[in-house]
């Protein structure tokens, strides 16, 4: 029997640089709609919306989706989306973790992680990363370097790897917010305590890599656009628009 897939959004209204920014609207609906049609379009056998705010719950519902209400007190998305797994998606072998601020997320990167996951049984953990120009990242760009086995290595806020005076600076590549899991190692990411690495660099993937546990890395060239502020949004309505034509 084949493994059953679920893509699970975790959403919080409560934001310090955009409160709200679930049900902002974009092209006409409400944003988190938008990245529910992508997970929709997918070969995922199930999207759940993981949630704290019964404003967001109720939206996703009105729109036909599933939300599943969670504690308030998560300290992460993953914490999040692993309570949503346990109550509404128990036959789920593989979680997609699709972040709720991503409304431009190409299917093809969610189909492309379930295959990874299906046809490779030893892989624990996967994720995608997109080509980046050194000239215009920032800390806010998180970067990427995987081994000849397609596993990371590190995953840092600074430039990595750093291009030494003398030496051929290679591709740099950027990491997106989208993760699968194997659902036991879902289970087990969320008992593991925050490790040093992940509390220096702010970046939660890194408490897998320091409890050995393997993330293997897609390399694909796609678009997209985070919605982190209001501009963001403002550029996501701009190429919406765009793609629309």
């Amino acid at each position: 029997m084949a493994a059953k897939s679920a893509v699970v959004i975790p959403a919080r209204y409560a934001s310090s640089r955009f409160p709200g920014k679930p049900l902002a609207m974009l092209a006409g609906k409400p944003m988190i709609c938008h990245v529910c049609e992508k997970a929709a379009a997918s070969k995922a056998d199930y999207v759940l919306v993981a949630t704290d705010d019964q404003r967001i719950a109720d939206v996703v519902t009105q729109y036909g989706y599933t939300a599943v209400m969670t504690a308030s007190d998560h300290p992460s998305g993953t914490d999040r989306i692993a309570e949503a797994v346990k109550k509404a998606a128990s036959d789920v072998d593989i979680v997609i973790n699709v972040q709720g601020d991503e409304p431009l997320i190409p299917t093809s990167a969610i189909d492309d992680l379930i295959d990874l996951m299906e046809g490779n049984a030893a892989c624990e953990m996967a994720t995608i990363a997109v080509p980046g120009n050194r000239d215009t990242m920032t800390e806010n760009n998180v970067k990427v370097v995987f081994g000849c086995d397609g596993k990371a290595l590190y995953f840092s806020r600074s430039m990595i790897p750093f291009a030494r005076k003398g030496g051929v600076p290679d591709q740099v590549y950027l990491h997106w917010g989208i993760y699968a899991y194997r659902r036991e190692t879902l289970e087990k990411f969320v008992t593991l305590p925050a490790g040093r690495l992940e509390k220096s660099e702010m970046l939660e993937q890194l408490r897998a890599l320091e409890n050995g546990i393997s993330i293997y890395v897609l390399t694909r060239n796609l678009e997209s656009i985070g919605v982190d502020t209001p501009d963001d949004l403002a550029k996501a309505e701009a190429r919406l628009a765009e793609m629309n034509k």
